[in-house]
Protein backbone atom coordinates (compact mmCIF):
# COMPACT_ATOMS: atom_id res chain seq x y z
CA UNK A 1 0.00 0.00 0.00
CA UNK A 2 1.11 3.55 -0.52
CA UNK A 3 0.83 6.23 2.06
CA UNK A 4 -0.22 9.32 0.04
CA UNK A 5 -2.49 11.20 2.74
CA UNK A 6 -2.10 12.12 6.28
CA UNK A 7 -4.56 10.18 8.70
CA UNK A 8 -5.40 8.76 12.17
CA UNK A 9 -6.82 6.35 14.11
CA UNK A 10 -7.19 5.60 17.59
CA UNK A 11 -7.34 7.73 21.02
CA UNK A 12 -5.11 8.60 23.39
CA UNK A 13 -7.32 6.47 26.54
CA UNK A 14 -5.59 4.04 28.34
CA UNK A 15 -5.51 0.47 26.91
CA UNK A 16 -5.59 2.45 23.29
CA UNK A 17 -3.30 3.68 20.89
CA UNK A 18 -3.16 6.48 18.63
CA UNK A 19 -1.37 5.62 15.11
CA UNK A 20 -0.62 8.85 12.85
CA UNK A 21 0.96 8.13 9.01
CA UNK A 22 1.76 10.65 6.50
CA UNK A 23 3.47 10.27 3.60
CA UNK A 24 7.36 10.16 3.79
CA UNK A 25 9.80 8.76 0.85
CA UNK A 26 10.79 5.61 2.90
CA UNK A 27 9.76 4.03 5.88
CA UNK A 28 10.04 5.64 9.05
CA UNK A 29 8.67 4.50 12.35
CA UNK A 30 8.57 5.75 15.50
CA UNK A 31 7.15 4.09 18.96
CA UNK A 32 6.68 5.92 22.08
CA UNK A 33 4.83 3.80 24.38
CA UNK A 34 3.94 4.18 28.37
CA UNK A 35 4.81 0.62 28.73
CA UNK A 36 7.95 0.34 26.27
CA UNK A 37 9.86 -0.69 29.62
CA UNK A 38 7.99 -4.11 29.88
CA UNK A 39 6.45 -4.33 25.95
CA UNK A 40 8.74 -2.30 23.86
CA UNK A 41 9.57 -5.15 21.72
CA UNK A 42 6.37 -7.28 21.49
CA UNK A 43 4.79 -3.32 20.34
CA UNK A 44 7.17 -2.71 17.92
CA UNK A 45 6.66 -6.52 16.44
CA UNK A 46 3.02 -6.21 16.13
CA UNK A 47 3.59 -2.69 14.00
CA UNK A 48 5.95 -3.76 11.85
CA UNK A 49 4.08 -7.09 11.35
CA UNK A 50 1.31 -5.26 10.62
CA UNK A 51 2.66 -2.91 8.12
CA UNK A 52 4.64 -5.76 6.38
CA UNK A 53 1.17 -7.55 5.82
CA UNK A 54 -0.58 -4.48 4.07
CA UNK A 55 2.54 -4.10 2.40
CA UNK A 56 3.70 -0.41 3.32
CA UNK A 57 7.26 0.42 2.24
CA UNK A 58 6.83 4.05 2.46
CA UNK A 59 5.54 6.67 4.66
CA UNK A 60 6.09 8.03 8.24
CA UNK A 61 4.05 6.17 11.19
CA UNK A 62 3.92 7.22 15.03
CA UNK A 63 2.71 4.90 17.09
CA UNK A 64 1.76 6.84 20.81
CA UNK A 65 0.39 3.72 22.97
CA UNK A 66 -1.34 3.88 26.04
CA UNK A 67 -0.65 0.24 27.16
CA UNK A 68 -3.22 -1.35 24.34
CA UNK A 69 -3.44 -4.80 23.81
CA UNK A 70 -2.22 -6.62 20.56
CA UNK A 71 -5.27 -6.93 18.74
CA UNK A 72 -5.83 -3.00 19.50
CA UNK A 73 -2.88 -1.67 18.19
CA UNK A 74 -2.97 -4.13 14.90
CA UNK A 75 -6.56 -2.58 14.38
CA UNK A 76 -5.24 1.23 14.87
CA UNK A 77 -2.42 0.48 12.55
CA UNK A 78 -4.59 -1.37 9.80
CA UNK A 79 -7.39 1.39 10.33
CA UNK A 80 -4.66 4.47 10.09
CA UNK A 81 -2.75 2.94 7.03
CA UNK A 82 -5.83 2.09 4.90
CA UNK A 83 -7.40 5.67 5.62
CA UNK A 84 -3.92 7.01 4.37
CA UNK A 85 -4.21 5.16 1.34
CA UNK A 86 -6.03 5.06 -2.24
CA UNK A 87 -4.90 0.94 -2.83
CA UNK A 88 -7.53 -1.60 -2.88
CA UNK A 89 -6.96 -3.69 0.50
CA UNK A 90 -6.08 -7.30 0.30
CA UNK A 91 -8.21 -8.97 3.19
CA UNK A 92 -6.91 -12.09 2.88
CA UNK A 93 -3.43 -10.68 4.18
CA UNK A 94 -4.41 -9.69 7.11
Amino acid sequence: MRIVNDSLAGTLESSDAVVRVSPHEKLEVTVVSTVAAQFGAQIRAVVDETLAALGVENGQIVVEDKGALDCTLRARVQAAVMRASNDEVDWSAL
